[in-house]
């Protein structure tokens, strides 16, 4: 199982990169009709909402687990 860390990386990367697919998809779908170009939008709305909320969602556990974190630490 990935730890945390890197799933809240990959989640991260995930949607800088549908936000910065954004005016390229807007290329992509010019071709196609008004019917798939909005349902192609839509996917990618719906996509990058549900990478955003599992993104939310992770930072959350993150903090919450960190909080609970009684590993002991290095003394200074």
């Amino acid at each position: 199982m990935l730890s945390i860390h890197t799933r809240i990386d990959r989640a991260q990367r995930l949607l800088r990169m549908l936000e910065e697919d954004a005016p390229l998809l807007e290329v992509r779908v010019a071709q196609l009709t008004p019917e798939h170009q909005q349902s192609a939008k839509a996917y990618a709305a719906q996509l990058a909402a549900h990478a955003r909320a599992e993104l939310e969602k992770l930072i959350e556990q993150n903090s919450f687990w960190d909080s609970n974190d009684c590993t002991p630490q290095a003394a200074d």
